[in-house]
C-alpha cells in the first residue's frame, strides 16, 4: 500500500519567467546579428572569394588615415587598430564575427590602409646558458 501524496502548505515560488525577445534587438542594446547584416558590412568583396592570410593571433596596425568614403564598421576598425591589436580582440571589440572581421581587413590591406604583422612566437625552450647565469646568479644570493 502506497502513502497518500502529502502537498505543501505554502506553495513553492516559481521564478519569474525571462522576458520574450522582442525581433527589435537584444536585450543588452545591441543591434540584433542576423545574416542580411552581415553580408551588407562585407559587400561585395565576399564574393571575389579572396581573403589575406589572417589568423587569429594576427597583429593589426593602422597605416593610414581614414579615408571619407570608409564604411562605418572600417573606420571604427581604422581608429581601434591606432595600437596594435589581435583580429581576436578587434573581433571582440566591433562584436563581429571573426570571418566579417577577415573580409573587413582584406579590404582594408589591399587599400593599404592597415599592415598585418606576425605574433611574435617566443621560444618554445630558454636558453640553457641563460639558465645557467640566473642560476649561477641565485646561487651567489
Amino acid at each position: 500500500m502506497t502513502p497518500p501524496r502529502r502537498q505543501r502548505r505554502f506553495p513553492k515560488e516559481q521564478p519569474p519567467q525571462p522576458p520574450q525577445p522582442t525581433g527589435e534587438g537584444s536585450q543588452d542594446g545591441r543591434p540584433p546579428k542576423n545574416p542580411e547584416r552581415l553580408y551588407i558590412i562585407t559587400g561585395a568583396a565576399a564574393e571575389d572569394g579572396e581573403r589575406a592570410p589572417i589568423d587569429l593571433v594576427t597583429l593589426i596596425v593602422a597605416s593610414a588615415e581614414l579615408p571619407p568614403s570608409a564604411s562605418p564598421e572600417q573606420s571604427a576598425l581604422l581608429r581601434i587598430c591606432q595600437a596594435p591589436l589581435s583580429v581576436a580582440e578587434i573581433s571582440a571589440y566591433l562584436n563581429l564575427p571573426f570571418s566579417v572581421v577577415t573580409v573587413l581587413l582584406t579590404e582594408l590591406l589591399a587599400a593599404q590602409l592597415v599592415q598585418a604583422r606576425a605574433p611574435i612566437v617566443r621560444q618554445a625552450r630558454a636558453d640553457r646558458s641563460l639558465l645557467e647565469a640566473v642560476m649561477h646568479g641565485l646561487q651567489k644570493l
